[in-house]
């Protein structure tokens, strides 16, 4: 199976495990500026160059030879489950994507069909009873954890834990995980780590969050989002990821993590 969503900067500086809807577009770019010097011109999502990739098969023995050896820090980024589905709804599902459709063709389609959500009209931009909406779109997350129809889960709300997992059960070894929610802390230690061509000043980074704009504004707080059947289905598909990286799975209002993390509890608990 090897090392699926796995990128490494072409220096072997460092090694990162993408999780979908976590920074990711953040990340790959500091990685990218700590070879270069620069930062990619477009989308780090669509770099075919100058870092590697599992995607990229040229690539895939260079990460597994330095996966296997543990020979660069290896990290990844993690989100509160909450913020992270919401997230998942507004830009892929109500947003229009990047190359001006609707996200995987017929999906939001099918989402309207089968499970009666709104999604904004045409362009995202009508109002709607977004929480309704919501709440439909989450039973469709179960159904497609749970039953995998009436399709397989997507990537970008498809538990943490599982995407966490395949690095472990494959050979790898963490040696930081941190939180979206206190990003810089989190790089700092990673950059702390790790010998770069160029330095990476934190302070002076822009956010690369290629999904904003896609979709509506959230328009009520997370927790309004979220009522008992809701919560019920959270807990159900996300358990993992709220016991592994302590998040307040009773508060939804509450986004920040509320105690460490054991990277020895997690490679336990995820490597089997």
């Amino acid at each position: 199976m090897g090392f699926p969503g796995t990128w490494m900067t072409t220096s072997e500086s460092m090694v990162y495990r993408v999780v979908p809807k976590c920074a990711c577009s953040t990340i790959g770019q500091i990685m990218f500026y700590s070879d270069h010097g620069r930062f990619f011109d477009g989308d780090i999502h669509d770099a075919t160059e100058d870092l590697h990739k599992w995607a990229l098969p040229e690539s895939q023995p260079i990460i597994t030879r330095n996966v296997r050896r543990h020979d660069s820090p290896a990290f990844t980024c993690v989100r509160n489950p909450y913020t992270r589905v919401l997230s998942s709804f507004f830009d892929k599902i109500c947003g229009i994507q990047r190359n001006g459709r609707r996200y995987r063709g017929n999906l939001v389609p099918l989402l309207i069909q089968k499970y009666g959500i709104e999604v904004g009209g045409d362009d995202g931009k009508a109002e709607f009873d977004q929480i309704a909406s919501f709440r439909r779109f989450l039973l469709f997350v179960r159904d497609t954890i749970r039953f995998r129809k009436p399709m397989d889960p997507d990537i970008h709300w498809s538990a943490v834990s599982g995407h966490v997992a395949t690095f472990i059960a494959n050979g790898g070894r963490y040696d930081q995980i941190f939180w979206t929610e206190d990003f810089n802390a989190g790089m700092r230690k990673v950059l702390d780590a790790t010998e770069t061509t160029y330095p990476v000043d934190l302070a002076e980074i822009p956010r690369f969050n290629e999904s904003e704009g896609h979709g509506p504004k959230r328009a009520h707080p997370v927790e309004d989002y979220f009522d008992d059947l809701s919560m019920h289905l959270m807990w159900e598909i996300y358990h993992r990821d709220f016991r592994l990286f302590r998040y307040d799975f009773d508060n939804p209002a509450n986004k920040m993590p509320t105690g460490e993390i054991d990277l020895d509890e997690v490679h336990a608990k995820l490597g089997g």
